[in-house]
């Protein structure tokens, strides 16, 4: 398992973190709150987020074998998305 790691600063962590959940909660297994949310991919990597009111905190897991960079752009596109008044956002990812 590859495990990836990032502080993105936003002041709207929160909102984001929902509209993301809700947005894929109909393809997959989504758990949320507005603090946070867990989602599971088909592929079996799992994205959990954590906002609080400076900061949406990020680690995502993929299995070997699948392309965890190819998981990183997914997640911080759709994010971006979410986030056009802001966008792009800082993602630091890093191996965590």
């Amino acid at each position: 398992m590859s495990r990836s790691v990032a502080r993105v600063p936003t002041l709207s962590a929160s909102r984001y973190l929902q509209q993301l959940a809700k947005h894929w909660s109909h393809k997959m297994e989504v758990d949320f709150t507005p603090e946070e949310g867990t989602i599971l991919f088909p592929n079996g990597s799992k994205l959990e987020m954590r906002a609080d009111s400076e900061t949406l905190d990020i680690v995502l897991t993929v299995p070997d074998g699948e392309d965890t960079a190819r998981m990183r752009e997914v997640v911080s596109s759709h994010l971006d998305r979410f986030a056009f008044r802001e966008a792009p956002l800082t993602f630091d990812w890093r191996e965590g």
